[in-house]
């Protein structure tokens, strides 16, 4: 049952997480997601057979916690009202997304433990929540990380000089080995992972 849980979080976290993706986008001026059927919380139009599927459940069957993605919401910058800025919006959407999840639901977490005397009647509840919090901490912070083509890299561009951009948008046919590699070696866990249960810690 708590696999079927986790795995249940991660895929409304993730979905939620491009949805807003391609809403700011639309409101910015490009409709591609609109228009493709992706501004819906649907699973069937979100789901990346490696990263929604396959990878969450391998790691759930060696006692990992479930992790993954969503098929990314396409965007076409070239129809954004202001390309640069817009960018930073939409890169900023999907983040702001999930650490909003993570506060909403430890906000419930705390309204069950403090004004519910009977805490049993809400266990499995309580025990999304929970997993609610710390899988959209997790997809928060990881996000953030400044390697393309996760929303960190995008952010950092709009903060670099022009001249530096250009250099630093080169690695970006690298990036998801660099992820990988990151992963594999355990180096993005000891990076990330003392700001993921800080504010984990915070919200529990």
């Amino acid at each position: 049952m708590l696999y079927i849980i986790s795995i249940s979080v991660l895929l409304f976290s993730v979905i939620v997480h491009e949805v807003s993706h391609g809403w700011v986008a639309y409101k910015c001026g490009d409709s591609t997601a609109k228009v493709l059927g992706r501004l819906t919380l649907n699973p069937v139009y979100h789901i990346d057979i490696v990263g929604t599927i396959l990878l969450p459940l391998a790691l759930v069957f060696i006692g990992l916690p479930a992790f993954g993605w969503a098929k990314p919401v396409p965007i076409n910058m070239r129809n954004f009202n202001n390309p640069k800025r817009d960018i930073l919006y939409v890169s900023a959407a999907g983040v702001s997304a999930n650490i909003l999840l993570a506060v909403i639901s430890a906000i419930l977490m705390f309204f069950i433990r403090n004004y519910f005397a009977n805490v049993e009647i809400f266990a499995y509840t309580y025990i999304a929540l929970q997993y609610m919090v710390i899988i959209n901490i997790v997809l928060f912070v990881f996000n953030l990380v400044p390697v393309p083509p996760l929303d960190g890299s995008k952010i950092l561009l709009y903060i670099l000089p022009s001249k530096w951009a250009v250099q630093y948008i080169k690695i970006e046919k690298f990036g998801f080995l660099i992820i990988i590699v990151l992963l594999t070696t355990g180096i993005l866990w000891k990076i990330i992972g003392p700001i993921v249960n800080f504010l984990i810690k915070i919200l529990l």
